[in-house]
């Protein structure tokens, strides 16, 4: 059998159908790598498109850097839509012209504002502005510590969320009644005692924005410093309300004011006088309660401590036998022990406080794992009272509640 060809090209037809295979193969491989090369040259296009954008943003950047700072200034008067008087930070007044994008509700005396170094122009409305010590006191994430972790202090529990937590979640029933509801309390009380973590039970059960202070933390060096850090303190709580301030320590500043005083202590009583001021002044506090705590009570200037400032003052005194019990059980509950004869331990730490209590829960469980146990045993406990009582006694403290007073 012969190979069949064509008559006209004189070609054998096998060999034409190869060739055209090979032809639409090189034609299909290509349109491929064209349609690669087209997307290829599409994402670099993009690429471009971004790098420019990126070089465009960080050509702004450094344009702006290069920018003289601008200077931080008060507004003192609004003489019309164009004008305004304003005091740099020098403290020297000038008469300058109000950039016309600004808004002119956000324009009044007393605004922080911007002004440009060359013109001084208002260039920017900032906002107040808080000491960072003083902004940096709101709590934002709510302790874990509820009322039920607050043993033996039932009766005190029931007082504060009544002069706290009733006059911000029902502010209407002292209206029916026709009574303004209490502004603040003072937790009194031996150190150790709960005082601090009732204020922690308060911040993590209630909605209110709770800001926490220590008192020696308002005792600033120099002189109007205090005063200042107070009246930041009442302005970050109004704007934040409804709000709750928590002075610990408050002795620091609130100690009885004496004639024959340092410089020293002349600026401490200044800062009670703004703290006075603010508790029972002409601006009403409205959703802001105060909850203050000392353990020298006995020291406390008798201004701070009169009625319609801290309407309620509360006891947290020593707890009872009862109190003893309930404290002991919530901590003996998350450990983990073999049969303890509670009743024997309650009546060896009689005289202990909250902390010493729950020292001595912790002790004992460091005692079984020295040993190598996982489980705390009633000779442990009665070891650890005996460690909290020879502490107790190298301290110098007395089984007296009044002893435990400063």
């Amino acid at each position: 059998m012969g190979t069949e060809v064509d008559k006209n090209t004189s070609t054998p037809i096998g060999k034409e159908d190869k060739d055209l295979k090979a032809l639409e193969a090189d034609y299909v491989r290509l349109r491929d790598e064209a349609q690669r090369l087209i997307s290829e040259r599409i994402q670099l296009e993009n690429d471009l498109a971004s790098v420019k954008k990126r070089a465009s943003r960080l050509d702004e950047e450094v344009r702006i850097l290069k920018n003289p700072p601008l200077i931080v200034g008060h507004l003192q008067d609004i003489l019309d839509d164009e004008r305004a008087i304003v005091r740099s930070s020098n403290g020297t007044v000038f008469q300058v012209s109000i950039n016309q994008r600004l808004s002119r509700d956000k324009l009044r005396p007393g605004a922080r504002v911007a002004l440009n170094q060359d013109t001084l122009s208002v260039i920017e409305i900032l906002h107040d502005a808080w000491d960072p010590m003083v902004s940096g006191a709101e709590m934002v994430e709510k302790p874990n510590v509820s009322y039920e972790t607050v043993g033996g202090l039932d009766e005190q529990i029931l007082q504060v969320r009544e002069a706290i937590e009733l006059p911000l979640d029902k502010p209407e029933l002292f209206r029916k009644v026709g009574i303004e509801p209490p502004k603040g309390i003072l937790l009194v009380g031996p150190p150790g005692c709960g005082k601090t973590m009732l204020a922690k039970a308060v911040a993590s059960q209630t909605n209110a924005s709770f800001i926490r202070m220590v008192g020696s933390e308002l005792a600033q060096k120099y002189i109007g410093e205090g005063g200042r850090m107070v009246r930041e303190l009442f302005s970050l709580a109004k704007d934040k309300s409804p709000a709750i301030i928590f002075l610990d320590e408050i002795d620091a500043i609130g100690a009885k004011r004496l004639d024959s005083a340092t410089s020293g202590d002349r600026e401490v009583q200044r800062t009670l006088m703004q703290l006075l001021a603010e508790l029972d002044g002409f601006d009403a506090l409205e959703d802001v309660k105060i909850i203050a705590a000392t353990n020298r009570p006995d020291i406390l200037d008798d201004a701070l401590l009169r009625p319609g400032r801290f309407d309620r003052v509360i006891e947290i005194p020593l707890p009872d036998e009862n109190g003893r019990k309930t404290i002991l059980t919530i901590h003996l509950e998350k450990m983990a022990t073999t049969r303890i004869n509670l009743g024997r331990i309650i009546e060896q730490t009689d005289g202990f406080s909250g902390a010493e209590l729950k020292a001595t829960t912790v002790e004992a469980g460091m005692i079984a794992i020295r040993a190598g146990r996982s489980k705390v045993k009633q000779d442990d406990i009665q070891l650890a009272v005996e460690r909290i009582k020879k502490k107790r006694e190298t301290n110098g403290i007395s089984s007296s509640p009044d002893a435990l007073y400063g």
